[in-house]
């Protein structure tokens, strides 16, 4: 258990950016699947749409520090491929 103060902060501060960084990844995460579920669907105009919100979403995670800056590239790389596929 934490002693000094300094440490007890610490943690309450843990405590409070894990929480927000655990809503943003849910709702990164919910974006992603919006997109997935309009490409199983095989309905190109709504996951083009699907993927138009969910790009800058992804990216803000990736410049909030919740997901790297290649993964958050790659994520958006696979799905646009996968929507420009359903569309061909």
């Amino acid at each position: 258990m934490a002693n000094s103060p300094q440490a007890r902060k610490r943690i309450r501060q843990t405590a409070r950016r894990t929480e927000v960084n655990k809503s943003r990844r849910t709702r990164m995460r919910n974006f992603i699947r919006r997109v997935e579920e309009a490409i199983a669907s095989g309905d190109a105009e709504a996951a083009r749409d699907a993927l138009r919100l969910a790009q800058p979403e992804i990216m803000r995670s990736a410049n909030k520090g919740i997901v790297h800056k290649n993964t958050a590239s790659r994520k958006i790389s696979r799905l646009s491929n996968r929507v420009k596929a359903l569309s061909a």
